[in-house]
């Protein structure tokens, strides 16, 4: 499996946004100065996080973004989700319950398949993002 852009430069803004919301909201503008990601990217990121009720906006003077839960109730799977898709890296119609695979009956292949696309799930959706924050926070004591 091999992530896109949108999920590498993803995950570190949002991390970067749970380090810095804590207090007030955080600009995208700073953000983007701080991982270097230009504005634009950054906007497209935060969209489908907000869409996937990842991230809540902030109006007014003071406003930007913040996370929409607490840090603890967000694993890494959900942000990937939210900004790859589905994170399954073979599209086997035979994993499928509602299979039209023609060869699903005789396929062995889809036993690998199904075992990898489980086990990417299951590790991404066990990573807690709030380990993630506090070893950031933890890096950048140095």
């Amino acid at each position: 499996m091999k992530l896109s852009k949108k999920g590498i430069y993803g995950l570190r803004a949002f991390v970067d946004l749970a380090v810095y919301s804590e207090n007030e909201p955080v600009s995208l503008s700073s953000i983007a100065s701080r991982q270097d990601i230009s504005v634009n990217y950054l906007e497209q990121l935060i969209a489908k996080l907000k869409k996937a009720d990842l991230v809540k906006s902030v109006r007014g003077v003071n406003g930007g973004y913040i996370l929409a839960k607490p840090i603890e109730e967000i694993s890494v799977g959900e942000i990937l989700r939210a900004l790859e898709g589905d994170l399954t890296p073979v599209d086997c119609p035979g994993i499928k319950s509602e299979s039209q695979c023609e060869s699903a009956k005789y396929c062995v292949s889809k036993t690998v398949w199904k075992k990898i696309n489980d086990s990417i799930n299951e590790t991404v959706n066990q990573i807690n993002f709030g380990e993630l924050v506090k070893e950031s926070k933890e890096m950048q004591k140095g």
